[in-house]
């Protein structure tokens, strides 16, 4: 008799304990939604993140094997229209279904709490409480150096659809050998309707780099932040300069002859405002449909304009507008006015907007001369005059 008495109790005890440690994680499961929902986190229904089919259907290839597209074919317009592709427009899930979502899930949990199988309850709280998950870039602004390519990364990141990495990661120019899955660890967690992003400006004038970003994901969506290119080359001498003191001058560096001022387009400086070569590099691969051109003039004189115009790209709502920036008169560049996470205004660093050394006018000259043919060739590549000349 006492000892049934005793077991009765114990049995009692032990469910109060489950019902107890149930109700603990469903609350915080329940307060997580709702902080989430709160913040604007749960907007949009899940959207496919990269082609499942480069990894089912094609191997993934490295240097010296063929990844490019198959005899060179772009895919059909109407294929492009049917694929769903990266980075699209979101749908609104009504409030009902989400909270439906949520309720399974808790409701999973809980049985597993009291079908004593906590391993997998664990396991279940550890993976919905990790906040998103790591996934390879649907969109990358891919150059150029000097360009605005900063700038551009900062303002896109007051999104709240929006996650990149700060760092520029140089995977597919420097560090290729170390594999995709290195690639995607670096990238930042992820929800649902969120897009990754990254940035490094050296991609665009990397020649393996086209081939490879396909073999990723030939849906990558790929910015561009064009400048002039005299002005480019200058501002990217300045860095140089800042770095070391002792640099050559100017003239000396973007001329191989000064008598006769043929123009040195083996120095890099010179080299990368050639943006019609460069593109044509990445049209072997990608369709112009999967490229958005910034001007890093526009984005200085209308950093909103601009900003419209990328987040339409990426098939984001227009949440980064006019009402984000102010002109800075000391740096010459728009800073932003709340950055996320802040409630201080913030300009990019002291590295951004130095003062040019002085150009002979005649030196300018020579390159605008240089770079005029290119320039016009690049307007009707991307169907775009950029007024640089």
């Amino acid at each position: 008799m006492g000892c049934s008495i005793w077991r009765t109790r114990f049995n009692l005890g032990l469910l109060k304990a489950q019902s107890r440690v149930s109700v603990f994680f469903t609350m915080i499961i329940i307060f997580t939604y709702f902080f989430y929902c709160l913040t604007g986190y749960c907007d949009s229904l899940p959207r496919p993140l990269y082609d499942q089919q480069i990894f089912t259907g094609t191997s993934i290839k490295h240097d010296g094997q063929d990844a490019s597209p198959q005899h060179g074919r772009q895919p059909s317009a109407s294929a492009d229209r049917n694929r769903t592709a990266p980075g699209s427009g979101t749908r609104e899930l009504p409030d009902s279904i989400r909270l439906h979502s949520i309720l399974q899930q808790i409701g999973h949990v809980q049985r597993q709490i009291s079908d004593g199988d906590r391993e997998d309850a664990d396991s279940t709280l550890s993976v919905f409480n990790s906040f998103g998950s790591k996934k390879f870039p649907q969109a990358i602004i891919i150059g150029v150096k000097k360009g605005g390519t900063r700038a551009l990364l900062e303002f896109l990141r007051i999104h709240p659809d929006v996650r990149a990495v700060g760092a520029e990661p140089h995977f597919f120019d420097r560090f290729y050998d170390k594999g995709l899955e290195w690639y995607r660890n670096l990238m930042p967690r992820t929800l649902e309707g969120q897009i990754t992003m990254e940035k490094t400006p050296s991609y665009f004038v990397t020649k393996e780099a086209p081939r490879r970003v396909y073999a990723m994901n030939r849906d990558t969506k790929l910015i561009v932040v064009v400048r002039d290119p005299v002005t480019r080359a200058v501002s990217d001498y300045t860095q140089t300069l800042s770095k070391n003191p002792g640099l050559p001058s100017f003239h000396s560096l973007a001329f191989k002859n000064a008598s006769t001022g043929l123009v040195d387009t083996a120095w890099s400086a010179v080299r990368i405002g050639i943006y019609a070569k460069h593109l044509e590099n990445w049209l072997r691969y990608f369709p112009l449909s999967r490229f958005l051109f910034v001007s890093g003039e526009r984005l200085v004189s209308d950093p909103a304009g601009e900003m419209g115009r990328v987040q339409d790209f990426l098939g984001l709502k227009r949440v980064v507008t006019d009402k984000h920036f102010y002109f800075n008169q000391t740096k010459g560049f728009p800073c932003l006015k709340k950055p996320e996470g802040s409630s201080r205004p913030r300009c990019l660093g002291k590295s951004k907007g130095r003062p040019h050394p002085h150009i002979s006018p005649e030196v300018l000259r020579r390159l605008r001369d240089f770079y005029r043919p290119f320039n016009l060739k690049f307007y009707q590549m991307t169907s775009q005059d950029f007024g640089w000349d």
